[in-house]
């Protein structure tokens, strides 16, 4: 099948300043820093020798068939690099392509995103979010679907019933599911049992996960991004949530450059007056790209504009052996959101929150559309 359309640019795959959201920050040294810097180059290499061996599975043509019936479903809905290269880099599949370019020849792309295996979660991933694949809940935004593969980095091999925990801010800049300075309107304490734009899937059998969202806006200090964390060997409970197992991934994805103008151009993302980060300024993001990862997604549009969205797609490589504790400040229990501290430390004194009381700072509060809620 041909597209019909041009395909526009960029997909999906602390910055400078990090004054808005207090507690997302991490405490660093330079062992740590290093230890992850090796794990990069070790991942990458071995991904280098994992080519023949995916393809000989048929991933790869499993992987092109997938994203081209996923982006024809939508559409008919109408729904080794370092940070200079891949800020220099175009991830929108339509960059060398014409309206006579064969789709399976745009959704061969098997980018492979090696990111940071111990990343900065912040106080901003709320434990206990349930397992679905629609996190909108009515969230205003330019829509999007994300596929995200998953593979081990020392087998080559698809990682099945992996749960891919995914979740980010709104289009203002805001996140679900706690009340805390530079998060919107602290006033309103209703946010802490809101659950937007968060959420959990498992893998299938070639490690496949799809989420329907929205692209996220931006915040002071802090480029549009995705958290995400990977949970391994974990329990479904009857309450459709998560339980025991380990954490084995902990990274950010990101979008081309190009594409942020784009969707911070439009309603309700204009309504922001907060000083827009880039990726060239965000510090997690050079800190993700500083050796050969490159964690910013492919894309293509859903449709003539961005009010259609965009699909985006990723693999990403997993060390399953690998054991993290990230940090958390919030939980989502049966009773709605509760602050409560944990995990590992990932705040400015590399101590964690304290005493489960919300962070706490000076950071400028969004504008714009407030945060609905369930």
């Amino acid at each position: 099948m041909q597209l019909t359309t041009v395909l526009a640019s960029a997909i999906l795959s602390f910055s400078l300043l990090t004054s808005a959201h207090p507690g997302e920050h991490e405490f660093h040294d330079a062992a740590a820093d290093l230890k992850k810097r090796e794990f990069k180059v070790n991942a990458r290499r071995g991904l280098s020798a994992c080519a023949e061996q995916m393809e000989k599975r048929g991933l790869n043509a499993r992987a092109q068939a997938r994203r081209q019936a996923t982006v024809n479903e939508y559409r008919k809905r109408k729904m080794v690099r370092d940070t200079d290269t891949i800020l220099n880099t175009s991830h929108a599949s339509s960059a060398n392509y014409s309206t006579a370019t064969p789709e399976d020849i745009i959704f061969s792309s098997n980018s492979t995103c090696v990111l940071n295996p111990e990343g900065e979660t912040g106080p901003y991933w709320v434990k206990g979010e349930h397992i679905r694949s629609d996190l909108r809940e009515e969230q205003p935004g330019v829509p999007i679907v994300i596929d995200g593969q998953f593979v081990d980095v020392e087998t080559c091999e698809p990682i099945t019933e992996l749960y891919w925990d995914f979740w980010h801010c709104n289009s203002t800049g805001v996140y679900s599911g706690l009340v805390a300075t530079g998060n919107g309107n602290t006033d309103d304490t209703s946010n802490l049992n809101a659950t937007f734009l968060r959420g959990v899937q498992k893998t299938d059998s070639d490690g496949v996960v799809q989420f329907l969202s929205v692209f996220p806006g931006h915040y002071s200090g802090r480029t549009n991004h995705h958290h995400m964390i990977a949970h391994l060997n974990a329990t479904l409970l009857p309450n459709n949530t998560l339980t025991g197992g380990t954490v084995g991934h902990v990274g950010q994805l990101f979008w081309d450059q190009d594409i942020v103008y784009q969707v911070e151009a439009t309603y309700p993302y204009n309504t922001n007056n907060i000083t827009l980060t880039t990726n060239a300024e965000d510090r997690v993001f050079a800190d993700e790209t500083l050796t050969t990862s490159d964690p910013v997604l492919e894309y293509v549009m859903l449709g003539d504009t961005l009010a259609d969205g965009l699909f985006g797609w990723v693999t990403i490589a997993v060390n399953v052996s690998a054991t993290y504790d990230p940090n958390y400040s919030f939980v989502y229990t049966a009773s709605g959101g509760v602050a409560e501290s944990g995990g590992g430390d990932d705040s400015v004194d590399g101590s964690g929150s304290t005493n489960g009381t919300a962070p706490s700072g000076t950071g400028a509060v969004p504008t714009g559309a407030a945060p609905s809620g369930l």
